[in-house]
């Protein structure tokens, strides 16, 4: 189980698993399937909350919701360049999150709020928890 491995590299706890409906109207909103191991950890546990509350993993609800807003908000198609393509399901708690790609490989970004940035920091939505929470990986 993807919950086990996750909890061998620090303090998570998980929650429920997102119902089918619910991955379904996150995608629904994104316009795109979700990365297959974000789907199957949903499946499992419908979002991961490490140390201190952080939300290491978004529920399936914020995720659709988050999402459609960074697409849709017009204060934001002015800042930023566009975000399809990345599916955001977690913040470091700074104003920075971090994004899935949605096409080809599932690569995950960073993307800095302040300067717009996406930078690449895991192959993998695992990838990104195990460098996240062994402290492999810093912002």
């Amino acid at each position: 189980m993807l919950s086990e491995q996750i909890a061998a590299w620090g303090t998570a706890d998980f929650r429920e698993p997102a119902t089918p409906q619910s991955i379904r109207a996150a995608e629904a909103k994104l316009g795109a399937p979700l990365p297959s191991e974000l789907r199957d950890l949903l499946s499992e546990t419908d979002g991961v909350v490490g140390e201190y509350g952080l939300g290491l993993v978004w529920t399936a609800e914020r995720i659709g919701e988050d999402n459609a807003r960074f697409r849709s908000d017009p204060e934001f198609a002015d800042l930023y360049l566009p975000f399809e393509g990345l599916v955001f399901f977690s913040d470091a708690g700074n104003g920075d999150q971090f994004a899935a790609s949605l096409r080809g490989a599932q690569d995950v970004y960073v993307w800095n709020h302040e300067d717009d940035s996406r930078v690449w920091v895991a192959s993998t939505v695992l990838d990104f928890l195990r460098r996240w929470m062994t402290d492999e990986l810093t912002i």
